[in-house]
């Protein structure tokens, strides 16, 4: 599982970089696994200069060369952030006249069923640009008629005039007859010069009009800004000396080459989130944990994902921008449908730079506002005012008084008492007990967040383990572990900067679905459709590795006649026949049992897609990379010669706590309470709970006291 050590006598590097709300990780590793973690402060809205900030640093302290790095390994919010804030390019829908308000009807769910004021959110296609066109595609596949060549040019005109930048093209049942929805494209992308355009059926060929139309929309929407970015980037990092092919890690978890995402930058949406998981399922794998919880808490959101045997859920469907992204459930319909491979994320609106508030009712706020890395908390000193959850945390002793990020970001406890003060005076309380509710407040938040990806799908959050990562995850995953009964909650080497480690071990993949219409029986058709789009992907993936092998996974979507939602199943190797496909049923006959409390027979199943996943492992030796520490700054002291010091801390009362850096904690068991600090992150050990260190390096802490009886 490990792969080979991590060896290059050439002296090359590869580079990871992870942009997030408020912080830019970067980790350079080099020759003999040699691990240089830099992190920088995010650059709105020109996020590439932090990147390349970041890579010069670490390089800087690696005593590197840029021309010694040998792979670019990036995790982006570019994409995330245009929906988020509503500044992608200015798009157009070209569709079958009859569907111009397939946008507005969606699929009618209220994921807030009580909230009269709730609205859903504004398309993203304004009406007036909506265009439709004479012509369909029946289910069958004929055209009645065919899309006219006039009526497109007409069509073309208007979208010029309109100063349209971006354009959506998705034709009814054109998964069925995929050429028409292309040709449909082509010709308007020669009538619109720079305008950059998106055929549905090139993004997901499959059933389902709404899903299909708004995946190609919010595709176009944030196309012409992932296009600029990702091309400044690259640009920008050849100017520093690094001509190292750039590589995306996509929503589904693997990496993507800097081309392909340019065409198709709706698979990029959760990129950043999906690198962390990757580097929790190398941990587990490594460490033969079976169940794990992925907990990754930065500055602006937190978010949760499961993991089994090895392998993160990764969902067909998921929508974006709703407060909460989720991939399931009745809580759809707050965000923007998006039919592409996602893992299995849940995200909530709480991270280190969160603002408290207060509301009309006087009750106690989180977010999902966040203070960003400019201005930033408070207690930054960059002129931010509005009490944040960062600030609540110097409040309450957690964090240091004096600097976090390694000494870069200095911190001014009076200003965050200052900004917390107005929120305790609403509250009618003192200061830290005030500091003290919006952290147990921000605690129930993202336990919902763990609870979307576990007991929502059938798993009981006690039978698995915490990996708690980012920069504010440890100081808040014993807490949530607590409140869900999980009784041992792990915070790796290099937490604050681990999604970027993540891309480090990374595999490089790429995916190929197909709508199923046969009967599930036809053995021939699916074997033949399996190998024809195992080719393709493998000779995708031979362009940007020639000689690497490449395995392949199959995977059915599945589900019972009647039902909208769907299963995925994964396919055993070899040859698809009876005894194959009757094992694949009851892999999904147990699965839905499991989601959904129930199952049903042989005779209801269906497929509705094949899939195709191909992949090339990543040569990285894991275990070397995950259980190294860090290499410090030379004007650093290590963390291995810091003395203990005591601060007071708030919990249930306010407690003198030791405060030692991470290689000052043995393999025994140490009581808390107890403040651990690293340069990248700071793990919090409430008095209840032991904290020890592993050989791994990793710190496990374990609760000495009966967890809850229910995590329901």
């Amino acid at each position: 599982m490990s792969g080979p050590a991590v060896t290059d006598p050439d002296g090359s590097w590869r580079v990871a970089a992870d942009i997030g709300g408020t912080f830019t990780d970067v980790i350079a590793l080099g020759p003999e696994g040699r691990v240089v973690p830099v992190k920088v402060l995010s650059t709105p809205p020109d996020f590439g200069s932090g990147v390349l900030g970041g890579t010069r640093a670490a390089l800087s302290t690696a005593d590197a060369l840029p021309h010694q790095v040998t792979a670019m390994l990036h995790a982006t919010t570019v994409a995330t952030n245009a929906i988020l804030e509503m500044r992608g390019a200015h798009t157009a829908l070209v569709t079958t006249r009859g569907f111009r308000d397939v946008l507005e009807l969606g699929r009618l769910r209220r994921p807030l069923l009580y909230d009269l004021s709730w609205q859903r959110p504004t398309p993203l296609v304004p009406r007036r640009h909506r265009y439709e066109i004479d012509q369909r595609i029946t289910a069958d596949g004929h055209l009645e008629p065919p899309a006219d060549s006039a009526e497109l040019a007409r069509v073309a005109d208007e979208i010029r005039a309109a100063g349209i930048e971006a354009v959506a093209v998705c034709l009814i049942n054109s998964y069925v007859r995929p050429e028409e929805e292309r040709r449909v494209a082509a010709e308007l992308r020669a009538l619109l010069p720079g305008t950059y355009v998106t055929a549905s059926v090139d993004i997901t060929p499959q059933m389902q009009e709404y899903e299909r139309t708004s995946t190609a929309v919010v595709n176009s929407y944030v196309g012409p800004q992932v296009h600029d970015y990702v091309t400044a980037l690259g640009e920008g990092l050849r100017k520093a000396g690094v001509s190292a092919p750039l590589m995306i890690m996509q929503s589904s978890g693997g990496l993507l080459d800097a081309p392909s995402v340019v065409g198709r930058p709706v698979q990029i949406i959760e990129s950043g989130p999906a690198a962390g998981v990757i580097a929790v399922r190398k941990l587990s794998q490594l460490m033969g944990i079976d169940s794990v919880v992925a907990f990754d808490m930065g500055g602006t959101t937190a978010k949760a994902s499961l993991i089994e045997h090895g392998e993160p859920f990764v969902a067909g469907d998921y929508e974006v921008g709703g407060g909460m992204n989720i991939t399931r459930g009745m809580g759809k319909g707050a965000g923007y449908a998006l039919r592409v491979p996602s893992i299995d994320i849940a995200e909530v609106g709480a991270g280190g730079g969160s603002v408290i508030s207060t509301d009309v009712a006087g009750s106690l706020r989180v977010g999902p506002e966040s203070a960003g890395s400019r201005p930033g908390p408070a207690c930054y000193g960059n002129g931010g005012t509005s009490p944040t959850l960062t600030d609540a945390n110097v409040v309450l002793g957690y964090l240091s008084p004096r600097a976090l990020a390694g000494g870069r970001v200095a911190i001014k406890p009076d200003l965050a008492r200052r900004a917390i003060a107005p929120v305790a005076q609403d509250l009618g309380v003192d200061i830290p007990a005030a500091a003290r509710g919006a952290y147990e407040v921000a605690v129930s938040s993202m336990t919902k967040a763990v609870k979307a990806v576990t007991s929502e799908r059938g798993r009981d959050p006690r039978e698995a383990v915490m990996v708690a990562f980012g920069g504010a995850g440890p100081l808040y995953g014993a807490a949530i572990a607590r409140e869900l009964g999980i009784d041992t909650v792990i915070v790796p080497v290099h937490t604050g900067l681990f999604s970027s480690l993540g891309l480090l071990v990374a595999d490089t993949e790429r995916q190929a679905v197909v709508p199923h219409r046969a009967d599930l029986d036809a053995l021939d058709l699916l074997g033949a459709e399996f190998d024809r789009m195992a080719k393709e992907v493998t000779e995708a993936l031979r362009e940007a590795a020639p000689s690497a092998h490449t395995e392949v996974q199959r995977v059915f979507d599945m589900r019972y006649r009647g039902q909208r939602f769907e299963l995925s199943v994964t396919v055993p190797d070899g040859t698809l026949d009876s005894g194959l496909m009757a094992a694949v049923r009851q892999r999904f006959h147990a699965e839905h049992h499991r989601t959904y409390g129930r199952a049903g027979t042989d005779e209801l199943v269906e497929i509705v897609n094949l899939r195709v996943r191909g992949r090339v492992r990543n040569p990285v030796g894991v275990e070397r990379l995950l259980s190294l520490p860090p290499s410090a700054p030379r004007a650093e002291t290590t963390s291995a010669t810091r003395a203990e010091t005591t601060r007071e801390c708030r919990f249930d009362r306010t407690e003198p706590t030791p405060v030692i850096p991470r290689a000052a904690l043995s393999p025994e068991p140490r009581q808390g309470p107890l403040v651990i600090e690293d340069m990248d992150s700071t793990t919090l050990v409430p008095p209840a709970a032991t904290a020890h260190r592993d050989r791994f390096n990793n710190i496990v802490i374990s609760w000495t006291t009966a967890a809850p009886e229910a995590a329901s």
